[in-house]
């Protein structure tokens, strides 16, 4: 009888410990901000990716998917100049493809709803005639949350070489 309570007792202490791991686990700050960090990352790299594949037997689709991955100014000038860029790429009749090789958060403002990524991505490019042309590019994303998620606010190349002088 009393191996049984003391057994029952090491149960419900560990049923109560358990319970309390998790407890504080599902409410720490830590594993919410790696959360949103994971999120932003995740929206990074398929918005870069986006911005940087195109079809031209799917141009409309391709632009669609360019102005529903950004958000702010970069937003407004991708609609802006849609219908130049379109009749670019038309009669270029090329096509791109991006691969994501890797990429990081470099910033995370949950609070203002801002972030900053550089995404390392390979892009080959196709034209009608000739070999495909393939490049290698880091390039450095803002990201602004939205109703919808993270967008694209702000997209460049990512600085190469030595800045220490």
């Amino acid at each position: 009888m009393l191996a049984a309570l003391v057994l029952a007792l090491c149960a419900a202490g560990a049923a109560g410990w358990g319970g309390w791991q998790r407890y504080q686990a599902a409410n720490d700050d830590s594993a919410s901000f790696a959360q949103a960090r994971d999120d932003a990352l995740a929206a990074g790299e398929q918005a870069v990716q986006n911005m940087n594949t195109l079809d031209h037997k799917t141009l409309e689709q391709g632009l669609d998917s360019w102005e529903q991955s950004t958000t702010g100014d970069l937003h407004r000038q991708l609609v802006d100049g849609r219908d130049a860029f379109a009749r670019q790429i038309t009669e270029a009749k090329t096509v791109s493809t991006a691969k994501v090789l890797s990429g990081a958060v470099t910033e995370l403002d949950e609070r203002a709803g801002r972030a900053g990524v550089m995404v390392a991505l390979r892009v080959t490019v196709t034209a009608p005639e000739g070999e495909p042309a393939v490049k290698e590019s880091r390039l450095i994303g803002g990201l602004t949350r939205t109703s919808e998620g993270w967008k694209l606010s702000a997209l460049g190349q990512a600085p190469v070489g030595a800045t220490a002088g």
